[in-house]
């Protein structure tokens, strides 16, 4: 048995969290390993509907193993009130099913406050971020100056460490006319929270090395996409981690031999949250359409997303940067009822033609997409289960994208419940 990572190919929102819940339902362990608590899934589970933005979609289920990687950074309170809301809503979350890597960064409020104070003196110029400190916690880490999990085991150790800090943190404060952090109020609040964090805490590389070797299924679940990626997306309007399938292997402690099939998602359309470049972006009566069958908003924030035509150059870049096997293409239906339906194939910029996405932000605005239009359908392609239930067009339109995009659709989901998907080939099986 294969083990499966799992990466958007677009700028995140591609319909992951059914996906992921229908495979951390055969999964035995499903591991975060970059981003923070700025995205979530929804996952829809009978007649219960569960919203994650840090947990693992694992957690959820009974008898599954969830483990927050050291690639993640975490808010310790916003861990606690996700916990204590899925416990409201029935889901018991304990050390047998969730483990948090002892060196992991933690998100402070400084974080936060620096992340919303940028964004508001930044002008026309805002990043678009959700404020909630992902970006200077990661900051921190690469800094050498961040309080990991494990500091929250000993008290006695956290002065020094919170004096490194904010000898960074109030210089910048003060520069900006902010009130200055208090020393002993961040401790404070650290020592207030560490008794519900600490129990989870573990050396999870050693447990996942463990766990492969007793031959169990691990689903390594992203929880970004990879044109968010710090390296490789469109900088600087991406996210302060890495995104992409290789983050896996090094965001949880394992080798890259360990990873398997990697399974990136994809919707049949694009959509975009925040600032920054879109090149299929349709500010018209069809993007406005598209956003509103496609219930566009943020499983997190609720922000509006932006809304386009299929970007075809973009997925096909995605999967060769990520080292995509296979695409699940999400939100078929969405599409039901066009009478055309446009792909973008590739970019005009002054007068060349491009078959990437240029890596420069001036250039990557200034893209003209150059288009192919495909007949629409007038069918319903809703809750089709194989392939003979959709109309000739949509498996035309499918099979054509994967054409495009030099990669298999493995796996096609035609509305948001779990079993109203084609399966082409199970990422779990070798």
């Amino acid at each position: 048995m294969a083990n499966v990572v799992v990466v958007g190919a677009q700028w995140g929102d591609e319909g992951k969290g059914k996906i992921v819940d229908w495979l951390s339902e055969r999964a035995d362990v499903v591991v975060r390993f970059q981003g923070g608590h700025n995205a979530g899934h929804t996952l829809v589970i009978g007649d219960k509907v569960y919203k994650l933005s840090l947990l693992p979609s694992g957690v959820v289920r009974p008898g599954k193993l969830a483990i927050i990687g050291n690639g993640v950074v975490v808010d310790p309170w916003a861990l606690v009130a996700e916990i204590e809301k899925l416990a409201g809503q029935g889901v018991a979350i304990t050390r047998e099913n969730l483990r948090i890597a002892e060196n992991a960064t933690l998100i402070l409020p400084c974080h936060r406050d620096l992340d919303q104070i940028r964004e508001e003196a930044a002008g026309d110029g805002k990043i678009g971020t959700t404020g909630r400190g992902i970006g200077p916690a990661y900051e921190d880490k690469v800094g050498r100056r961040a309080i990991r999990a494990q500091d929250l085991r000993n008290p006695a150790t956290l002065g020094v460490k919170v004096d490194r800090l904010l000898l960074h943190h109030n210089a910048i404060r003060r520069g900006l006319g902010r009130e200055e952090v208090s020393k002993d109020a961040l401790i404070a609040e650290l020592n207030a929270i560490a008794p519900k964090v600490v129990p989870y805490l573990d050396v999870t590389w050693e447990l996942l090395d463990q766990e492969r070797k007793a031959g169990r299924r691990i689903l390594f679940e992203g929880a970004q996409g990879a044109l968010l990626d710090i390296d490789h997306g469109t900088y600087p309007f991406v996210t302060s981690s890495n995104t992409v399938a290789a983050q896996a292997a090094t965001g949880s402690g394992t080798g890259p031999g360990s990873l398997g099939f990697v399974l990136g998602i994809a919707k049949a359309y694009t959509t975009r949250v925040g600032a920054g470049p879109f090149p299929t972006e349709l500010n018209d009566e069809i993007g406005e359409t598209i956003g509103q069958r496609g219930h566009e908003f943020g499983t997190v924030t609720g922000r509006k997303r932006r809304c386009g035509w299929f970007d075809a150059v973009l997925v096909r870049q995605v999967a060769k940067v990520a080292g995509i096997d296979g695409i699940a293409l999400t939100k078929l239906d969405v599409l039901d009822g066009f009478s055309e339906i446009k792909v973008c194939v590739g970019y005009r910029l002054d007068g060349e033609r491009f078959n990437r996405l240029p890596t420069g932000l001036n250039a990557q605005k200034r893209v003209e997409p150059i288009w192919e239009t495909f007949e629409g359908w007038s069918q319903s392609t809703a809750g089709a289960r194989r392939w003979k239930d959709l109309p000739a067009q949509a498996v035309k339109y499918v099979r054509h994208i994967e054409e495009l995009i030099e990669c298999p659709v493995t796996l096609l989901s035609t509305s948001p419940e779990r079993d109203d998907t084609i399966l082409m080939k199970d990422p779990f099986e070798d």
